[in-house]
């Protein structure tokens, strides 16, 4: 056979991933398949593919032994998936979350944060830091509904500020009290005598 035919026959080896790993999220899924990318070597990185909840490894028959070494890396990677930290745009995905209130309650402490990591963005010299989730804190807020608890509390917050600020605002009618109190409200009532011919009802 040609040494064209083959390269053309592949080596092929597919991984489902679980509900465990990817707590039922696609982005969770393609941060695994990166997780996967990165503690390969260059020459394998490509050889790897999701493909729905599916990985899979291929790479041609010549290639044998860096097949086999990137089939024990992805197992790897695989067994530590269910702990690997879970990234800001995962959590939002699995969560049903906002970025705006990713940030408040992760300010507030009803998103507790299990540390930051610090990556180097692909082709660029800056960096950037973030926070990381541990995977079993991030299931127990999904299975009791816990942003939609937090919704609701942001919702009551709100109503209860709203209703501070009104009751703090002087009414209109406090205004016109004030008003007539310092005598503002009718240039008469600072003349002379004018208490006792008010008293008489002589303009009713």
């Amino acid at each position: 056979m040609p040494k064209s035919e083959k390269n053309d026959v592949e080596l092929m080896r597919r991984w489902t991933l679980t509900p465990d790993a990817t707590m039922g999220s696609s982005v969770r899924a393609k941060g695994i398949l990166q997780e996967v990318q990165a503690r390969l070597p260059a020459i394998s990185k490509k050889a790897i593919s999701l493909e729905g909840v599916d990985l899979v490894l291929a790479m041609p028959t010549d290639e044998r032994s860096a097949f086999n070494a990137a089939v024990s890396v992805v197992t790897q990677t695989l067994d530590d998936a269910p702990f690997l930290p879970v990234i800001p745009r995962e959590i939002q995905d699995i969560l049903g979350m906002k970025t705006s209130e990713r940030h408040r309650w992760l300010a507030d402490g009803r998103l507790p944060s299990a540390g930051t990591r610090t990556v180097r963005l692909a082709g660029r010299a800056r960096q950037i830091t973030f926070h990381v989730f541990e995977p079993s804190v991030v299931d127990e807020l999904l299975n009791r509904g816990a942003v939609d608890e937090w919704r609701v509390e942001d919702a009551e917050a709100r109503a209860e500020k709203r209703n501070a600020t009104y009751l703090a605002r002087p009414s209109k009618k406090s205004k016109r009290s004030k008003k007539a109190d310092n005598g503002t409200g009718d240039p008469a009532s600072g003349l002379p005598g004018w208490e006792d011919f008010d008293a008489d009802g002589l303009l009713r």
